[in-house]
């Protein structure tokens, strides 16, 4: 006989079901918590601890590994060291590489796509430096709900923002050395202007939905208030959250690390079979691309595990290394106008039009 005790029985099966469904949509680049226990940390000092004071939502971090990293040393000095290092070196170094192209422009389509490459490296820059305060407060944030949500989409965005500017920089240097005569067919100045508008409008959409979502959150085990670090897996607000952002990281990451690949691997290819001396802007080209492996390379492969391991087993045992593998992506924000200016040099007087396998090649920075 199926009873009201019984249908109350099933209500409850299936309400846990929904919760254990629910445990796999996790935000991908944070830690994840639960809804606050105020009998949680009771067993800690045999006293009932109160829920919080703190006027931000409270949650409990359900990883052993959670507390170790926002109070360990990794998180409070290593990595807000490293983005010092790189705010100190990149913000004057994009800064003139703007003013030198406001004042020696040799091609108008070059200048588009570095001007928009070191806008956006500045902005990227701009973040750490805010990202660096909240590490060295101990992965405190003390700026405000608004605060966190701006830098977090000014962090994200720009990586991505600037992965794909790279990127069309290998393809238009692709077309400038392997197909040369469709290339100087190509209205350059409107085709890199209109990539440019696409690529900043990509940044758009990767920062609308971190404006969206609060990214703050008290976490009364460790005493902090993080940003953007430990976030609820249960809010239907973030549970789309893990499918964008690994749309983002497919598109975003990983697209442009294999367009970049390919087209520099084609670039070297070409002019290692060239009877002429590229030897230098062959080297150039070879450490662009290494440099690109290893500041997005990292980043890309370990967002997309953290994401497939939080659809298999739910947890979040990547995200620290994920962290440290963003920290390496940053630094390509201070090297990128040293590569400018290395590519100026091997593409220089010297080398810049020269006769390659019967055609007329010249190679644009």
């Amino acid at each position: 006989m199926y009873n009201n005790a019984d249908a109350a029985d099933e209500g409850k099966r299936r309400n846990r079901g929904r919760r254990n469904i629910s445990e796999v949509f996790i935000h991908p680049r944070t830690f994840f918590g639960s809804p606050f226990q105020p009998d949680f940390l009771s067993d800690l000092n045999g006293t009932q601890a109160p829920v919080s004071s703190h006027p931000a939502p409270a949650l409990q971090a359900l990883s052993n590994g959670t507390a170790g990293y926002l109070l360990g040393p990794l998180s409070t000095r290593v990595i807000p060291v490293v983005y010092m290092l790189v705010v100190a070196v990149g913000i004057p170094a994009n800064v003139a590489i703007l003013c030198t192209l406001a004042s020696k422009i040799r091609k108008v389509s070059c200048a588009i796509l570095y001007c928009s490459l070191a806008v956006s490296d500045l902005f990227l820059l701009l973040s750490l430096f805010f990202k660096a305060h909240y590490h060295f407060h101990g992965n405190h944030w003390v700026l405000g709900e608004a605060a966190c949500r701006v830098v977090t989409a000014c962090f994200y965005g720009n990586l991505y923002c600037s992965a794909q500017t790279l990127a069309c920089i290998s393809v238009k240097r692709y077309l400038a050395v392997v197909h040369p005569f469709m290339y100087k067919s190509l209205p350059k100045r409107a085709f890199t202007a209109w990539v440019s508008v696409a690529v900043w409008g990509v940044f758009g959409a990767a920062v609308v939905p971190e404006l969206l979502v609060r990214q703050s959150y008290w976490i009364p085990e460790v005493g902090r208030l993080t940003c953007h670090d430990v976030l609820p897996l249960h809010y239907d607000s973030h549970a789309f959250l893990l499918y964008y952002n690994l749309f983002l990281t497919v598109f975003g990451l990983l697209a442009p690390l294999v367009v970049t690949v390919a087209c520099y691997g084609r670039i070297v290819r070409e002019l290692n079979r060239s009877h002429h001396d590229w030897a230098m802007y062959i080297k150039a080209s070879s450490l662009v691309l290494v440099i690109f492996l290893l500041c997005f390379a990292p980043a890309g492969v370990l967002h997309f595990l953290h994401c497939v391991k939080l659809f298999s087993d739910g947890t979040a045992g990547l995200y620290v290394h994920f962290k440290v593998a963003v920290c390496l992506c940053c630094l390509h924000a201070c090297l990128d106008p040293f590569l400018f200016l290395l590519m100026s040099k091997s593409a220089g007087s010297r080398l810049y039009s020269r006769a390659f396998k019967g055609k007329t090649l010249s190679l644009s920075v």
